[in-house]
């Protein structure tokens, strides 16, 4: 099970659910305390910036951060949840439960995967840049774009709610 937080839920996400592994995808810099419940070795710290287009002085998601995700979740034996969260569990932590759930289910519908990450959470809107380069490293031919943007941003709001997304 996939668990979706902000930074500010992310130490009652992890106790809550029993989280053996962890995600960050956050700015570079900014401070995450690591639950103690989580080993330094399960946690991935990716640093870039929310963003979808370069602008100066802001790091953009890019190719290499998305193989890390899928390599790291790929290694992920999922006898535990792992937590996915960014700063506001909105963007870029949703992506990145969108990407790994595709990545672990290369069978399943991206178009299932986007309905079910949408019903779990109104507010998710994953950052389209990397879905975009998650789609082309996993060959899915447009696919995972197709379903992020069918389903559209998500209801506004400053922080989502903690979600699950289940791998079936």
């Amino acid at each position: 099970m996939l668990y979706v937080c902000s930074l500010s839920r992310l130490a009652e996400t992890v106790s809550r659910t029993g989280a053996s592994h962890m995600v960050t995808l956050i700015n570079a810099g900014t401070p995450v305390e690591r639950p103690p419940q989580i080993a330094a070795g399960r946690h991935l710290f990716l640093g870039f910036n929310d963003i979808t287009a370069p602008a100066e002085g802001l790091v953009p998601p890019g190719e290499e951060h998305v193989r890390h995700l899928i390599d790291f979740t790929g290694k992920w034996d999922r006898s535990a949840p792992m937590v996915i969260h960014c700063w506001a569990g909105i963007s870029r932590s949703t992506a990145g439960a969108f990407i790994t759930a595709c990545s672990l289910m290369p069978d399943r519908d991206e178009m299932e995967i986007a309905l079910a990450l949408r019903e779990a959470s109104p507010s998710a809107t994953p950052n389209a840049r990397l879905v975009a380069l998650a789609d082309n490293v996993l060959e899915r031919k447009g696919r995972m774009v197709d379903a992020v943007t069918a389903i559209g941003r998500g209801a506004d709001a400053f922080e989502g709610d903690p979600f699950s997304l289940e791998l079936k």
